[in-house]
């Protein structure tokens, strides 16, 4: 067998960039297929990466998948398949948000929604449906979901980062993260099928939830470090964690460092 073989996408930046540099920084040796939308971009991070992380027993490939696109994702895992014949972990981790381009006139709200679940939920489960004919191929075959800070119960809790707004209509809201949160909501249901799925395959499946982390996502990192996020180097350490056995006693369940979180 050759290194454990793991696919991120969305791995150009966020925590998908960190999540590379953690495996490139592990004492564990794997080939990381670098997946993102931009072959340009995808390039150009992938340099700084590799400039960054010189003294690795990993090595690194560049995958072009565009998660909005069935003949991309198709394309990518016939590739694969041929390259390398099989995945030992998929990390589902890219995404984008569109509720600020709603609030700024950009994007209608309906667009807001549609984009945002055909990239995070669409788009991951088509990529996960793709890839896991070479899931099954591996000997310890794990399927991480990120889901961010959406879970259903959190409506019970302090309703963060959307503060409390007055009566009547309509509102003033400045930030906004409904769609984005709506679609990573249905991606813990996701995560519950793949399970089903996949237990008697003896796929290890988790949906992750990182914490409050400063990435681009919405290109307001500024306005992140604001609401108290932390280095999404921690994110890409957790996964990290996850992908060498550190949840492996939750499987099946949205997760934290603290533990299993409610649905």
């Amino acid at each position: 067998m050759t290194n454990n073989i793991v696919l991120i996408t969305g791995a150009n930046s966020g925590i998908g960039w960190e999540t590379v540099k953690a495996l490139l920084e592990s004492p564990k040796s794997y080939h990381i297929l670098f997946g993102c939308r931009s072959t340009e971009k995808g390039q150009t991070a992938l340099q700084e990466m590799l400039r960054e992380c010189l003294d690795t027993k990993s090595t690194v490939e560049l995958l072009e998948v565009d998660l909005t696109s069935d003949a991309s994702i198709e394309a990518a895992a016939k590739l694969v398949g041929e390259k390398h014949g099989r995945v030992d972990t998929l990390v589902n981790n890219a995404g984008a948000t569109f509720d600020l381009e709603f609030l700024a006139g950009k994007v209608t709200l309906r667009e807001c929604f549609i984009k945002a679940c055909d990239v995070n939920l669409a788009g991951t489960h088509i990529m996960t449906w793709n890839f896991v004919p070479l899931l099954l191929k591996s000997t310890d075959p794990r399927l991480i979901f990120l889901s961010g800070l959406s879970h259903m119960n959190q409506a019970s809790e302090k309703y963060f980062p959307t503060p409390p707004q007055p009566a009547g209509w309509p509102k003033d809201i400045h930030f906004e993260t409904i769609g984005y949160r709506c679609s990573k909501v249905g991606l813990n249901m996701l995560m519950l099928d793949w399970n089903h799925k996949l237990k008697a395959d003896g796929v290890k499946v988790w949906a992750l939830q990182p914490g409050i982390l400063a990435t681009n996502l919405g290109n307001v990192k500024e306005l992140a470090v604001k609401f108290g996020a932390k280095h999404p180097s921690l994110g890409g350490q957790y996964v990290r964690d996850v992908i060498e056995g550190q949840q492996d006693e939750l499987v099946g369940k949205h997760v934290s460092r603290e533990g299993a979180i409610p649905f």
